[in-house]
This record gives structure tokens, C-alpha cells and sequence, in this order.
């Protein structure tokens, strides 16, 4: 049976609960840190996870846009390759955070952002968005199967979310053995797809000043670019919920990353190019009806293919939300938060898809602006900050940590973003005056995020709050030294020159102070009703 959060058990030691490989078990972890007795898995298994949630039919029409931008071929392909290459990079570096820490990727936020200042970012970036992708996905795969059944599609959508759910509420080993299998099977049908609609047309695009969305040859290369990158940046905040039960060594974490990054590589230039090559061959911006114009007498295993994706997309999206509504703090088993994603996705679907998931789909898109920040203050704290220290695991667990400076960040760099923003629901002041520049909001998002953080992470703490009343970072009388907070709750002294020797999270080193080593200093639990 799985558990509501820990709170900062999350980041002791561990009872061990059994589950290690077990594909039948239903998970028990939820926010928790993973202990090293469950640490099980290869590297490679993050090149399945992630090339099965790549095979997804939409990749190929952002392909397509490639022609109304103007691009040539050439010009094209080189857009897609950088903007999947950037943001598989990115999506890499992530898993690797997982293998190291062993928390989920928005528990991870809360050590720059502080609770509180992770909650607004979770619900929009993580909670919204999951619910809003995963019920998009509902709607391609339930017409697909509509498609292929000739069934209402509101049949196909309740039988969907039910698949889903219950693959989701199995959890983590479930999830990673069906993907493994989706990565065989949907590449087969997805290999048929492109060799079929390569076949029936293709063009080989010229350099066209004339095209409706032509903004100069930079212009629309960075914004093509910017399409793939985009689709990317929406996963970075689930990266580290696939590979955190991962052996938490060195080797296992650099082997991680490279099987991401080229799971997330591989399928975003394979169909993306093809898009490309093929973009002018049908006029419909509606995925099923292009996919039957491509492959004309083979729409029925394309249907499939769409089908079938639906599940390997999906997977992650309804886990990952899940796993975003406990770190809000809910008191709710990680099955329940399952069952809520669902029920909001079927709702959801339900309600768009007579004709405007379209437009919903734009509007999830910004979200990814949004992201670019967030992401940027996560790589600050892990790698110009204290965050790769397992020993500060708790801190990610104390919700005395109201705020921190990296969500001012987080907040600066998404502003400085707004004015560049470019998409049909929104345009900035910067982007309509310079539509020659091309979507470059990502880019200005995230390099002011990381800067915020740089020139902030040495100051003391925006808002602690202690149980004993004292103000984090006060100065207590000369001579005394602050406790340390103990895996168990009780509290330890420190000797002279601050060193303890409390144990800490699991495999890690000891936990030393939960509030950066500051006086004053005590760990809030994060327990459900706290």
C-alpha cells in the first residue's frame, strides 16, 4: 500500500518497505526519499522511459512549421537538431539530480525556493500542466480509438483514463516495464508511418520570404529551434521522478543522463525532421486528420500508433502530477492524487474536444516560459549551490523554510521574460517590435534566473520560520551552539567547531544542520496536517 508524505522522515532513515523490483506491488513511496536498500535499476532504463514519450505524432507537425516559417530544408533540420539537442542536454542533467538525491524533481525546488515559494510554481508548472498534457493526450488517443472502433468518444476517453490510472497508481516499476515494451512496439509502427508518408509525399523545402510566418532566416531558425526546445522544457520538472530509485553512484548517475538525453534526442529529431520533409503535404492542423492524409490505405496502424502513444505519454504525465500534489503539501496518499489527476484530465478532455484543444494546447505551451527560470535556479542551487550535498536533505522536508531567495529568482526571471514572449495568445512588447530576433523568451528567462540566484545565494534567509520563535539566521549568546536536528526528531549537539556526527538521509552523509549551517535553526516537519 502506498503512504501520504513522510514529511521529514522523507529524508531519514527509512523502514525498508520491500518494493525494490517488484513490478506487481503497488509503490509505497511517494515524496519520500528513496533509502539505498530500494535503490534498484540500470541507467539504461531512462533511454525507454523517454524514447516511448518521444514517439508522439504531434512532434512531427511541429515539423511542419517548418514551411510556414519560411526555412529551407537545410535550415530546418539544423533548427530541430539544436532546439532537441539543447533541451535533451537539459533534460539529462536533470535525470542525473535524480540518481544523486533521490526525490522527485519538484521536491528538489524546495531547497531554493523554500516551501512556500515552491508552491506557486508546482501548481501552475507541474499540477496545470500535467492535468492540461494529459488530458490533450486523452483526446488524440481517444479519437484514435474512436477512429479505429467506431465508438462515441466519450467512450474511449473513460476507458482510457481508467488504463492510465491504474498504471499509474502501480507506480514507478510498472511504469518503466511498460514503456520498455511501448519503445519496441511503437517504434515499429512509428518507423511504418514515417517510410509510408515519406512515400505518398514529400517536399523538399526553398527559402520562402513570402510564407505567412516568415520573420528573416535567424529569426524563423530560432523560433523552430525554440518549438523542440520547448516540448522538452515541459518534461525538465518530472526528470528526476524516472531515475530516482536509480543506485545513487557516480557511474549509474553520468550513465543516466546520457541514455536521457539520447532517448529525448533521438525521437525529437527522427520525427521532427520527417515533419519537416514532409511539411506542405497536408493543410489540417489537427493531428488525426493529417495522419490519415499522410498515410492514406495505412491510417489504421497510424491510429494505432496514436493510440498507443497516448499510454506512453500519459504514463508520466498522470505520475508526475500526482507526485506535484504532494509536494504541495496535501495529505493525501500518492494513489489519490492518481485518481484526482485523472478524474481532472477525463473532465477536462471531456470538455475540449469538440474542436478548441487546439487552442488549449497554445495555451499550455506557455507554460514552458514559466519553466526556462525554474529550471535555471534548480541547476544554480545543484551545481553553484549547496544542493548536491545529501547531507542538507532535510532541508528539503522542513517547512519552517518559507521562503528563499530562489524564488525572487524565479519570479525576476520569468518577468524579464514577458516582454519576449511570441505565441498566438500573447505577444511581447520586444517580440512584435523585433520579430526578427524569433523566440528568444526561453533563452532571457532562464540566463536571468540563474543570474538572480548567483547574486542572492549568499544572503541570509528571506523567511524562516522556527517552532521556538527564534528568526532563522539570528545570533544566539556567545558560547552556545545550536542543535542539530536528528533523523528521529530528538536533537544533537554540536561540538565546538560546528561538526556533527547525525546521522542523516539514507546512504548519505550526516545531516548536519537543516538550515545552512545557520544559528537558530530548527527543523519544521512536513508531516500531513502540520
Amino acid at each position: 500500500m502506498d503512504t501520504a508524505p513522510t514529511g521529514d522522515a522523507g529524508a531519514a532513515q527509512q523502514p525498508d518497505r520491500g518494493y525494490r523490483d517488484n513490478i506487481a506491488q503497488i509503490e509505497p513511496y511517494g515524496i519520500d526519499h528513496i533509502p539505498d536498500a530500494e535503490r534498484h535499476g540500470k541507467a539504461s532504463s531512462q533511454f525507454f522511459i523517454w524514447f516511448a514519450a518521444g514517439l508522439n505524432f504531434p512532434i512531427m507537425l511541429l515539423g511542419f512549421s517548418a514551411a510556414s516559417l519560411g526555412l529551407s530544408l537545410s535550415a530546418a533540420i539544423w533548427a530541430i537538431i539544436a532546439g532537441a539537442l539543447i533541451g535533451s542536454v537539459a533534460m539529462g542533467v536533470m535525470s542525473r539530480m535524480g540518481v544523486h538525491l533521490g526525490v522527485p524533481q519538484q521536491m528538489q525546488a524546495r531547497g531554493p525556493l523554500g516551501f512556500v515559494g515552491n508552491l506557486l510554481p508546482v501548481a501552475y508548472i507541474n499540477v496545470f500542466a500535467g492535468v492540461g498534457w494529459a488530458a490533450v493526450t486523452i483526446i488524440l488517443g481517444g479519437k484514435a480509438l474512436g477512429a479505429l472502433i467506431g465508438v462515441p468518444f466519450w467512450v474511449c476517453a473513460v476507458v482510457l483514463a481508467a488504463l492510465q490510472l491504474t498504471v499509474a497508481v502501480f507506480g514507478y516499476n510498472m511504469i518503466h516495464y511498460l514503456q520498455r515494451i511501448l519503445t519496441f512496439v511503437l517504434f515499429g509502427l512509428f518507423l511504418l508511418v514515417t517510410i509510408v508518408a515519406l512515400q505518398r509525399g514529400s517536399s523538399v523545402l526553398e527559402a520562402n520570404p513570402a510564407a505567412s510566418g516568415y520573420t528573416g532566416g535567424a529569426g524563423g531558425w530560432v523560433t523552430l529551434g525554440g518549438h523542440f526546445l520547448a516540448f522538452l522544457i515541459a518534461w525538465l520538472p518530472f526528470a528526476s521522478d524516472y531515475s530516482r530509485y536509480l543506485p545513487g553512484t557516480p557511474r549509474v548517475s553520468r550513465d543516466a543522463g546520457l541514455f536521457t538525453a539520447a532517448g529525448n534526442f533521438l525521437t525529437l529529431s527522427w520525427l521532427g525532421i520527417t515533419g519537416a520533409v514532409l511539411a506542405g503535404t497536408t493543410d489540417s492542423s489537427d493531428p488525426i486528420t493529417a495522419l490519415k492524409d499522410l498515410t492514406g490505405p495505412w491510417a489504421v496502424p497510424a491510429m494505432l500508433a496514436i493510440l498507443l502513444s497516448s499510454f506512453s505519454q500519459n504514463f508520466l504525465n498522470v505520475y508526475g502530477g500526482a507526485i506535484s500534489l504532494q509536494t504541495l503539501g496535501l495529505p493525501l496518499r500518492r494513489s489519490t492524487c492518481v485518481t484526482l489527476i485523472c478524474v481532472a484530465a477525463l473532465g477536462v478532455s471531456l470538455w475540449a474536444a469538440d474542436g478548441i484543444y487546439t487552442s488549449f494546447e497554445v495555451f499550455l505551451n506557455l507554460t514552458a516560459y514559466f519553466i526556462a527560470p525554474y529550471v535555471a535556479v534548480l541547476l544554480m542551487d545543484y551545481y553553484a549551490g549547496p544542493r548536491r550535498d545529501r547531507s542538507r536533505l532535510p532541508e528539503l522536508y522542513d517547512r519552517g523554510r518559507v521562503l528563499e531567495w530562489g524564488a525572487v529568482a524565479w519570479v525576476v526571471g520569468t518577468l524579464s521574460s514577458v516582454p519576449f514572449w511570441n505565441s498566438s495568445l500573447y505577444t511581447g512588447f520586444i517580440a512584435r517590435a523585433h520579430p526578427e530576433w524569433g523566440e528568444v523568451s526561453y533563452y532571457i528567462g532562464f540566463a536571468v534566473g540563474a543570474l538572480v540566484y548567483l547574486l542572492t545565494r549568499g544572503l541570509p534567509p528571506l523567511w524562516h520560520r522556527s517552532p521556538g520563535g527564534q528568526a532563522a539566521g539570528a545570533t544566539l549568546p556567545a558560547g552556545e551552539t545550536p542543535d542539530v536536528p536528528h533523523a528521529s526528531g530528538a536533537s544533537k549537539p554540536r561540538d565546538a567547531s560546528g561538526a556533527s556526527d547525525t546521522p542523516g538521509a539514507s546512504g548519505a552523509p550526516g545531516t548536519g544542520n537543516a538550515r545552512d549551517g545557520r544559528p537558530g535553526a530548527e527543523l519544521t516537519t512536513d508531516r500531513p496536517g502540520s
